[in-house]
């Protein structure tokens, strides 16, 4: 779902493995399908710090993409 609403607007499709400890990787240890949406950083990619900073545009599209990908999964319930 999240690919089909990043690529239904133009966006490109990072697949980016990550060894980090997520919660995302819990779930598909269990077969869960899973995926991260990842807010593009204004410092160099740095993350989980005060530095961290991404755009208030890069916010906005990465709301409005989870949000499609969500009402795919399950119309009307968002």
């Amino acid at each position: 779902a999240l690919r089909k609403a990043l690529e239904d607007r133009g966006l490109p499709v990072v697949e980016l493995p990550s060894g980090a400890g997520h919660d995302a990787a819990v779930l598909a240890a269990a077969g869960v399908p899973t995926a991260m949406l990842f807010v593009r950083s204004l410092n160099g990619g740095v993350s989980h710090t005060p530095e961290e900073e991404s755009s208030p545009e890069d916010a906005a599209l990465a709301v409005d993409v989870l949000s499609a990908a969500l009402e795919a999964l399950a119309p009307g319930a968002v």
